[in-house]
């Protein structure tokens, strides 16, 4: 990390201009200057995860959020696409319907975490690798997040029927008990509502990361954050 910087004009949110005279990069980072940079761009990444989220088109062929299948699903969906393949695509389809209404809750909760950031949190982001805003952000909001939203994903998904399809189609395969740990003989509502909800509530993390490390270099550099 560089120790000086030499006069920077940083466009905040706002669209003012403010120029820094030559200071160390922690009374800048830990200065309302580098909190308001840090908001800018969680802020952003949480805006673009959101009209994502509400484009079902977009959700769909969105890498970042299919990373984010948790293993208990994607072992799901890999014995599906043995026995009944369009029911993956049903199922994907049905998930991503149901993300759009998740985005009233997530985004809330999200910005009020970005808007409680410390002077301490701004100090660790700076020192720390790129994905550090994000990461912390993630510590403090993603318990709260699945909890959230699970029971609205959960009612999206029985609405569609998806849970009983599903069992339906898997009620020969001998893996079916193994899938979700345990002695499970079928897939319940809240055990694939809580799944899903871990996807979107990780997805979302992986598009405002992506959004911190794209968008770092261009406005965390006048902190020497390079």
């Amino acid at each position: 990390m560089k120790k000086y910087i030499i006069a920077a004009g940083l466009i905040l949110g706002t669209g003012a201009i403010i120029t820094t005279s030559v200071q160390s990069c922690t009374t800048l980072a830990t200065s309302d200057v580098g909190l308001s940079i840090i908001k800018r761009i969680l802020l952003g990444g949480i805006n673009k995860g959101a009209n994502i989220y509400g484009n079902k088109d977009a959700f769909m062929q969105n890498n970042l959020i299919d990373k984010a299948l948790p293993k208990e699903l994607r072992d799901i969906n890999t014995t599906l696409e043995k026995i009944a393949p369009s029911l993956v695509q049903k199922e994907k389809q049905y998930i991503a319907e149901a993300a759009a209404y998740t985005v009233n809750i997530s985004k809330p909760i999200l910005e009020s975490a970005v808007n409680s950031l410390s002077a301490q949190d701004v100090t660790r982001i700076i020192q720390g690798e790129k994905g550090t805003a994000t990461l912390i952000l993630k510590e403090k909001t993603q318990t709260q997040l699945i909890q959230a939203i699970a029971p609205r994903v959960e009612q999206e998904l029985n609405k569609y029927g998806i849970v009983k399809t599903i069992n339906t189609a898997l009620s020969g395969s001998n893996l079916l008990g193994s899938l979700l740990g345990g002695n499970k003989t079928s897939v319940n509502s809240g055990g694939l509502s809580t799944l899903a909800s871990e996807q979107l509530v990780n997805g979302m993390f992986n598009i405002i990361e992506d959004y911190e490390i794209e968008n770092s270099k261009s406005l965390l550099g006048p902190l020497g954050k390079q």
